[in-house]
């Protein structure tokens, strides 16, 4: 029993009315004792009912008593529930099921073999899992390997239930699991996360099915050669499922550029519960792109009776965005407010479900602050015409697809100019560097070391310029440059096991020609190992330029 429960007691006994303390105690420890089972609201206010009846007829005064006991017990009770709802998934654990844990996996055929990854060449599909229902599918992981730096935007997920011929699910992979613009970021959240530098993507939605399930990727880039794919698509065979259960769907929108008014995340038909967005912006212009509200027009409503405060407001921040990483909300990227950079945030409405019977259309509009190269601003909160895109996910019946043709992977994806490292001319010094397939890995053994790389511009403009760059156990310390310009901090290229990253530099202005990215030594991390050898080490796997002028 909770000291307020037990504070009331004392107050009704000072009262010094007939009611009896036992009637009280018994009441008062029922509900905090049934409020560990999953009953209803109803349940509660039946007991809440009698018990006013019953003071009631003691008096009026008893009444007004019984009230307040009433004002300080559900607050409790609810916070009881609140936790029952976040220990049912370990409660699920201590009751028995008929159901039968199942596994569709990239897992090498042969027993004892380690090949555990199939290959997808450009233009072709990969069917993940095959599923006789009824079942939900409950995990997802996958990791991958491939050429392309922004593979995770190239790749698409497609998922077909009972047999469709059409997908309810048609996103591209990154976005799907967070994060968009096929950048590569780590974040954790309740029902997706991703680690080791973005490739390693996983997620926990329940997908119920009654007859069958596909679940399919595809590889549409070409230029870059195959992916190399693993997977787990982990599911329950189960005896029935209800017959108006919900399925899950999730659909991917984009405008490149913005046009006037509201960004359309989603307008189905049908009854179900909205539950996510996934929502990134690739700024065109500098400035604030987030003065939008977000609008939900439930059941074909002509004025939308939930309507927000701004982008950010949305997804969980204030004043602008951060990176930060909540169980159901937070920036999974944000790399600033100036022209080129990129920002992913993401919105779980699993506590607070949008409920719709008929229809449901959200919108969110994009308006904010422009500045021009000098930095004087043009607009405070006009529209913005921002590469955007969407990925809104919800539960509904009966299935649905979508009626717009998911745009194909070169106009998903900027036009960059993408250089692998070992195509390009290379001058170190000491010359003390091996080419790979695609990383070129420089090991000078000396502390001040360089290694510079040669690239063309074809037209002149500003470039957005980033590489991907990996660090190693034997790294050491190097500044950027590009054509002598410092590009950044000192980049600390030491690790414990060794990984690709991308480092974005900022923005240059490149006339036609060419020009150089340079590395120089700086010497040792301060996290050396005094055991380790002083090698010195950096890879660079691909150097990436987009030019401003393009988007």
């Amino acid at each position: 029993m909770t000291k307020e429960g037990i504070g009331m007691i004392k107050i009704i006994n000072a009262s010094k009315k007939t009611f009896s303390d036992l009637e009280l105690f018994l009441f008062v420890s029922g509900i905090f004792e049934d409020s560990r089972q999953p009953a209803d609201w109803s349940f509660y206010w039946d007991k809440i009912t009698m018990f006013s009846v019953k003071v009631f007829r003691k008096g009026f005064y008893f009444y007004a008593i019984g009230f307040l006991l009433l004002l300080i017990l559900l607050p409790s009770v609810n916070a009881q529930k609140n936790t029952l709802e976040y220990n049912s998934l370990l409660d699920q654990l201590t009751i028995p099921s008929n159901a039968q844990s199942k596994r569709s996996s990239s897992t090498d055929s042969d027993f004892n073999g380690n090949g555990d990854s199939k290959e997808i060449l450009p233009g072709e599909t990969l069917i993940l899992a095959d599923l006789e229902g009824p079942g939900i599918i409950k995990h997802i992981w996958n990791t991958s390997a491939s050429l392309n730096p922004f593979s995770a935007r190239a790749l698409v997920l497609r998922i077909y239930w009972d047999n469709a011929d059409k997908p309810s699910v048609e996103v591209p992979l990154g976005d799907f699991f967070g994060i968009g613009h096929g950048a590569k970021k780590d974040f954790q959240s309740f029902p997706v996360s991703v680690s080791s530098y973005g490739r390693s993507r996983t997620c926990f939605w329940r997908m119920p099915f009654k007859k069958h399930a596909k679940i399919t990727l595809s590889n549409e880039m070409y230029g870059f050669g195959p992916v190399a794919f693993y997977y787990y698509v982990d599911w329950e065979k189960v005896e029935s499922l209800p017959d108006d259960i919900l399925y899950f769907h999730a659909r991917y929108h984009q405008q490149t550029p913005a046009k006037p008014g509201d960004h359309v995340i989603l307008n189905t038909t049908g009854r179900g519960n909205y539950i996510g967005t996934v929502y990134s912006v690739y700024q065109v212009k500098s400035g604030w792109f987030g003065e939008g509200d977000d609008r939900f027009y439930i059941d074909g409503e002509k004025t939308p009776s939930i309507q927000g405060t701004g982008t950010e407001d949305y997804f969980g921040d204030a004043w602008g965005f951060r990176e930060f990483a909540g169980s159901f909300q937070g920036v999974s990227l944000y790399e600033g407010a100036l022209a080129g950079d990129r920002v992913t945030a993401y919105r779980w409405h699993i506590p607070d479900p949008i409920r719709f019977h008929k229809s449901l259309k959200f919108s969110i509009e994009h308006r904010g602050s422009i500045f021009d190269e000098q930095g004087k601003q043009l607009s405070s909160s006009g529209e913005r015409a921002d590469w955007i895109s969407s990925v809104a996910f919800w539960y509904q019946t009966p299935i649905v697809f979508s009626a717009i043709s998911l745009p194909p992977a070169k106009e998903r994806i900027p036009p960059y100019q993408i250089l692998i490292a070992s195509t390009l001319k290379i001058k170190a010094t000491p010359d003390k560097y091996e080419k790979e397939i695609i990383n070129v890995r420089f090991k000078p053994e000396i502390s001040d070391g360089e290694i510079e790389f040669e690239f063309d511009i074809e037209k002149s403009g500003r470039y957005k310029f980033s590489a991907v760059l990996v660090d190693e156990i034997w790294g050491g310390r190097y500044q950027p440059f590009i054509d002598n310009i410092s590009a950044g901090p000192v980049l600390d290229m030491l690790s414990k096991e060794g990984n690709w990253k991308e480092y974005v530099f900022g923005v240059f202005k490149l006339e036609q020609g060419k020009h150089k990215f340079k590395l120089q030594g700086k010497g040792a991390s301060p996290y050396m190992r005094p055991s380790r050898p002083s090698k010195f080490t950096i890879g660079v796997s691909t150097l990436i330029l987009l030019r401003l002028e393009d988007l």
